[in-house]
């Protein structure tokens, strides 16, 4: 998956990193993008950094999307949606081959689940508890 160094997110190893790509497909911004085999991790900024992580057992769903532009520079986004309540959507923005890193992200994403052996139905009843939780707040 590219030119990548041995990089370890707590005591597991990176197995893709990579940036956001500006509009002419240049690795010229502050987005990063790391995947371990538990968690995928967002970095965004330079002065003020954020980084958010999402445990992969939590996406539910992945789609990838490619403009014209995008296939002729080779890159795309993927759109996320997870159960994590502080990223319920996202997206990994005009990263390379990113027809590749979908597949490998969806393998990930099932064997993090048979890991935890965590099923579809948990996943979303743990995301209807935190709506009845944020409803009750409400109140």
């Amino acid at each position: 998956m590219g030119k990548q160094a041995r990089q370890m997110i707590g005591k597991k190893e990176v197995l893709w990193a990579d940036r956001k790509r500006n509009f002419l497909g240049q690795p010229w911004t502050f987005t990063r993008y790391y995947l371990s085999e538990e968690r995928l991790i967002i970095d965004i900024g330079l002065f003020r950094r954020v980084e958010d992580e999402v445990r992969l057992y939590r996406i539910l769903d992945i789609s990838l999307r490619r403009t014209l532009w995008d296939r002729i520079l080779g890159t795309g986004s993927i759109h996320c949606i997870s159960s994590d309540r502080s990223c319920r959507e996202f997206d990994l923005k005009r990263v390379k081959i990113p027809g590749d890193v979908k597949e490998l992200l969806s393998e990930l994403i099932e064997e993090a689940r048979d890991q935890k052996r965590i099923g579809l139905r948990e996943v979303l009843s743990d995301q209807s508890d935190a709506v009845l939780d944020e409803e009750m707040h409400l109140f």
